[in-house]
């Protein structure tokens, strides 16, 4: 595979042999992308609970955030929220905690935080602990929106713990970047057998 091809299962591979730069050599990573579709239900309290379905093999993952406690940046509008994002892999087991700003009211826009100026020092410390070993990006944005009797029918058929929560749905693409789960249990293995 040449650099930068993209494999039927969604994974975005760069060339691991050594690239020159600079005088020194350095070793690039492979690294998983996966895309899909989200059903994402925004709840009153301002968490969110829902799946992501990664195309085009249809693994489920669920989907859980709760929003942080944070200052507001005049700069960000009063629509921001920090949300500690939880994606959970079904067939493992395996959870992974994501820190994200998520944008909008009804119709939700989520993206990965490239800074965290401004916040609490835990918030700090959490998005250096995770951002240190493996980066994970997070896109989605939603495509339809669905409320009132729309959720509730939503709700019922996909997400039935949530029925009767006044919880607003939304659906839309999704792409996670550089969460890989098999390679995390991997890299544990040899930290334990170290």
């Amino acid at each position: 595979m040449g650099e930068n091809e993209i494999s039927s299962v969604g994974k975005v591979q760069k060339d691991a042999s050594k690239v020159a730069s600079g005088g020194g050599e350095k070793e690039e990573k492979f690294q998983t992308v996966m895309e899909g579709v989200a059903s994402i239900a925004l709840l009153p309290n301002g968490s969110i609970s829902g799946h992501f379905i990664q195309l085009p093999h249809s693994i489920c993952y669920g989907l859980h955030g709760t929003e942080l406690e944070c200052e507001r940046e005049c700069s960000r509008g009063e629509d921001y929220r920090l949300i500690k994002l939880t994606v959970t892999d079904y067939n493992t087991k395996r959870e992974r905690d994501i820190v994200v700003e998520c944008r909008g009211h009804d119709a939700a826009k989520i993206c990965s935080t490239d800074h965290a100026h401004g916040w609490q020092k835990d918030v700090v410390g959490m998005l250096e602990q995770k951002h240190g070993k493996h980066k994970v990006s997070v896109s989605f944005e939603c495509e339809t929106l669905k409320a009132e009797k729309a959720a509730e029918e939503h709700l019922r058929k996909f997400m039935p713990k949530l029925v009767g929560m006044d919880a607003v749905v939304n659906i839309g693409h999704m792409t996670i970047a550089g969460l890989d789960f098999d390679a995390e249990t991997e890299c544990e293995r040899i930290e334990l057998s170290s």
